[in-house]
């Protein structure tokens, strides 16, 4: 049996497991939604932290496969077949949760869940498709829950809302520029797009404290940006490439709609042994609700509906569902020091357009407690996105990556976490 020692001392190990692991994710993951600390069973605890994670997706291969908009790099034929697609990233995090007497506990938190930088250069043969594309994500979110004895342990309601901010960009080359007009123009657009919204989430627990056992299934809405607005600046692409075109050349407003996915995360942990502690989750999130999101002329809102047909430019991501299954196991080894390992597998959620697939990370970390009151903890994880291959897709009945095709192989994912917790 596991003693209540036991479950004060290795539960913790649960949470920086979590920290990078769920930052290797696909789609637009980065932090995703982490609301552990509500469950921290001290009355006030503080806690922050941040993982850096280094993807290094190699694209090989690369073929310009639309003659129309000029082979290769600016159009002159020339460019590499291959590129370095993604970049380093952080995911910061700061949660301070507050116990209320004996039922209610409240956590209100900063995060990053989504995100994305990829940036494949000028000097590819996709530059068609994409130069830079970075998308950026704040949620500041306010979670509370209510506790009651039940059986053997307690039930735990769990409620709360967030909100949201999101901004991004992606610049591609337009129209390839030859001869004297190339010393001033580069031929290359940018889309810049912004927004907020609110979201909500809701969930249940079931904790039985004596053998460190706790279940929790948690839903979080879809974030609804309704009114993404920004501009397409074209104005590297001179009128006379196409002087019946009337966004050639300037910068013009632009709106269109978008929705972050909605989620469901089963977690579930137990003591197995005197100081041993097994974990587990599943979750799904619902990445196919971005397809491809269309920016239009805000001089047409209210006058034609925004879609592929009046569209200005596209966002194209065309993903799948996402699920996550992770487990592991943490052992305590003193009353300071801690440890776990953990093994995750994420389906990606590229569809043979893009270069998001499996992935398959192995988590450690560890845990140190010098005071009662304060814990330091140190996770890395190292992983493998599988090998695969982009090209055309079609969706709704129209084509997509029709532009660039390449393959890429088994690439390496690596992440560094850490974090300090103050609890009194």
């Amino acid at each position: 049996m596991a003693s209540r020692r036991f479950s004060k001392g290795v539960t913790s190990l649960v949470l920086f497991s979590s920290l990078a692991s769920p930052s290797l994710a696909g789609g637009l993951e980065r932090g995703g939604y982490n609301i552990d600390l509500l469950f921290d069973n001290s009355r006030f605890s503080v806690q922050s932290g941040a993982t850096y994670v280094m993807p290094q997706r190699r694209l090989t291969n690369v073929k310009d496969t639309k003659a129309s908009d000029g082979l290769g790099t600016n159009g002159t034929g020339g460019g590499s077949t291959t590129a370095d697609e993604t970049e380093d990233y952080w995911v910061p995090y700061l949660g301070v949760k507050v116990g209320f007497g004996d039922a209610i506990d409240c956590l209100g938190d900063y995060s990053t869940p989504f995100g994305a930088h990829t940036n494949p250069g000028t000097d590819w043969l996709g530059v068609n498709n994409n130069i830079e594309t970075k998308i950026s994500t704040r949620n500041y979110g306010l979670t509370c829950s209510y506790r009651f004895d039940m059986g053997p342990g307690q039930l735990r309601l769990i409620g709360g809302g967030f909100y949201q901010t999101v901004e991004g960009f992606k610049t591609r080359l337009v129209a390839p520029i030859t001869g004297p007009a190339s010393a001033i123009y580069d031929g290359t657009g940018r889309l810049d797009l912004a927004d907020q919204a609110m979201g909500w989430r809701a969930g249940i627990a079931y904790e039985i404290e004596e053998y460190a056992f706790r279940a929790s299934l948690v839903y979080n809405s879809k974030v609804k940006y309704d009114d993404l607005t920004g501009t397409v600046d074209l104005t590297e692409v001179p009128k006379a490439v196409s002087p019946t075109n009337p966004y050639l050349g300037v910068v013009t407003p632009v709106y269109g709609s978008a929705e972050a996915p909605d989620s469901v995360e089963l977690k579930l942990q137990s003591g197995i042994a005197p100081d041993w502690l097994a974990f587990g989750s599943v979750k799904w999130t619902n990445w196919s609700v971005l397809q491809s999101i269309a920016f239009c002329p805000k001089a047409t809102k209210g006058v034609v509906a925004c879609n592929a047909g009046s569209q200005l430019t596209s966002l194209d991501l065309l993903y799948r569902d996402g699920w996550t299954i992770s487990g592991g196991v943490g052992h305590k080894f003193n009353d300071q020091w801690a440890g776990a390992l953990s093994l995750t597998w994420d389906r990606g959620t590229s569809q043979g357009y893009g270069a998001q697939t499996d992935t398959w990370t192995l988590g450690a970390g560890v845990s140190y407690t010098p005071v009662e009151n304060v814990e330091w903890r140190l996770a890395g994880a190292l992983g493998i996105m599988t090998a695969g291959d982009s090209g055309t897709f079609v969706y709704n009945g129209k084509t997509y990556g029709d532009d660039v095709s390449y393959s890429f192989g088994d690439d390496l994912v690596a992440a560094l976490s850490t974090s300090v917790k103050i609890k009194f």
